[in-house]
């Protein structure tokens, strides 16, 4: 077997941590993530992938008040009854399954975004490759061997995971609670999945080696998996430590797995923990029969998991309110397809193409993107609900304008341009307006104090070209270091010494004749 198979085939570490119960798997090595690790120590953002298994009935989730017409001829033995359906405000034709209580709640308080006939071109309804373009963010006549977090940044940062966990990152780049490892995080070499456990030979730790393996080509891989082997122990502490400084303030419900997860989260989130991607999941939504109760169509299979989700999410963001920390989290629910409009003789739906997807958190965009599918009366069984937005735009929207990385970034990651969504809202952190692709935002320079050169990060709409000038204590210019239209998006850019003598600067961003932002900066020598 090839070096490069072998390492595939084979998660750097087969592990366990636990915490209140629940296993905890690390993902360290994605260069990718090492760059939402550094926007999450920016802005303290943290991103919450949801994975709901099985492929939802999104007809019975986010429901077409106005289409029930098609819906009484198509499913009337799984249907919800319109009476029953949870109003949304500001939407009379949309509703919410009655199982969804909190999520409508969160909805009505501006804290949900509903995305309409989220698919991709030529959709494939075999859970396993379904699943696997929406974690790759491949096409469906792709077969990409890296995930859609795991991709860009192999060649930004070579060596990795040399010299990893360091002081600037300390903690895991991103972390999977539960014992599934996903393909989400796959990188050009390595399994990104490990599982933290303890290490007997602990003591590698302190002296950063490993233990020595035969001289062969299976020792080294032995060697490679040690050496990952003791750096999930790291991890392992870095979240033990962040676990012991905080705890819950919000009350969970009992028996509920994913809210399980998502405890560990908020506690892992409050505690301190840097790591800007966390993902959670729960299956059981593949149901082609007994979906509904037969009698009492608002209960049922499918009821009992959009209660395990609304509850568990809705917990989750009070629990954050509480501790303070719900602003910079952001949660997405995803699943590999959707179900077919008409219902089966056994009381459930078949593998489907396009559905709702949902995002959840204070920062998002509270409103519902496209229209209710359109459900003619008289569907037949091979008709599905039809695209209205390609999935890897949801991705852009989080990459863009959650995470704040540069269109090249974005476009290099998801492999070509995608329209991105206003999944999110312009919001603030402090004084500072955070970049949301249709706003301004200017950062801190880094290093500040600095000797020959700093890093300004700034963003821009790209409508229209962005001044960033230099002064001196008495308002005097010093130098323009950029006059011009950037793409929309994250960027920055370098200004050097140039013979500045030491003492404090003002650097201040205008767009057109407005005013953006002023910030100081010291030089020293």
């Amino acid at each position: 077997m090839k070096r490069r198979d072998f390492l595939k085939a084979t998660p750097a570490a087969s592990l366990a941590l636990m915490i209140n119960g629940t296993p905890i798997g690390t993902y360290a090595q994605s260069p990718l993530l090492k760059l939402l690790a550094k926007s999450a120590a920016q802005n303290g953002r943290v991103m919450v992938i949801i994975q709901l298994s099985g492929g939802n009935d999104g007809l019975n989730t986010i429901i077409p008040l106005d289409q029930y017409a098609g819906l009484s001829t198509a499913r009337a033995n799984v249907m919800i009854p319109a009476n029953q359906v949870l109003p949304l405000n500001g939407y009379a034709a949309t509703g919410m399954h009655p199982a969804m209580t909190g999520l409508q709640t969160m909805f009505n308080n501006g804290q949900v975004n509903i995305v309409q006939g989220v698919s991709y071109p030529n959709p494939n309804l075999s859970h396993f490759r379904a699943t696997d373009i929406w974690f790759t963010g491949s096409s469906a006549n792709q077969y990409l061997e890296t995930g859609w977090v795991g991709r860009y940044l192999e060649e930004e940062f070579p060596g990795f995971p040399n010299g990893y966990p360091n002081a600037d990152m300390p903690d895991p780049l991103a972390i999977q609670i539960g014992s599934n490892v996903s393909n989400l995080l796959q990188g050009p070499n390595v399994n990104m999945g490990m599982a933290i456990a303890d290490i007997d030979n602990f003591y590698n730790l302190i002296n950063n080696t490993v233990s020595p393996a035969p001289n062969t080509p299976a020792g080294h891989e032995l060697t490679f998996i040690r050496f990952i082997a003791q750096q999930t122990q790291q991890y392992t502490v870095a979240i033990q430590n962040a676990a012991a400084s905080a705890a819950n303030l919000g009350t969970y419900p009992a028996n509920n797995y994913l809210a399980n997860q998502l405890k560990i989260v908020a506690r892992l989130v409050a505690g301190g923990l840097q790591t800007p991607v966390y993902v959670v999941g729960m299956g059981g939504f593949d149901t082609h029969s007994e979906q509904v109760d037969a009698v009492d169509h608002t209960i049922g299979a499918h009821a009992n998991l959009l209660t395990t989700l609304s509850e568990a999410v809705s917990a989750f963001f009070n629990d954050l309110t509480l501790l303070g920390h719900a602003n910079r989290v952001a949660a997405t629910a995803i699943s590999e397809f959707g179900r077919r409009i008409i219902s089966n003789g056994s009381g459930g739906t078949d593998h489907g193409t396009g559905q709702p997807i949902m995002t959840f958190g204070p920062g998002v965009n509270p409103i519902i993107i496209g229209n209710n599918p359109t459900i003619q009366v008289g569907s037949n069984v091979s008709d599905n609900i039809p695209m209205q937005h390609d999935f890897r735009s949801i991705y852009a929207a989080i990459l863009a304008d959650w995470f704040q990385v540069s269109q090249q970034t974005m476009t290099n990651v998801l492999q070509q341009n995608f329209p991105i969504l206003p999944v999110f809202a312009p919001t603030t952190v402090g004084t500072e307006t955070v970049v949301t692709g249709m706003d301004e935002t200017l950062g801190q320079n880094f290093p500040n104090p600095f000797t020959k050169t700093t890093t300004i990060n700034f963003g821009t709409d790209g409508n229209g070209p962005v001044t960033i000038e230099l002064f001196d204590v008495a308002g005097r210019k010093v130098k323009t270091v950029c006059n011009q239209t950037f793409d929309r998006g994250k960027h920055e850019i370098t200004i050097n010494r140039d013979g500045l003598v030491s003492g404090t600067y003002f650097y201040r961003m205008t767009k057109g004749n407005e005013h953006a932002a002023t910030k100081q900066m010291l030089v020293v020598d």
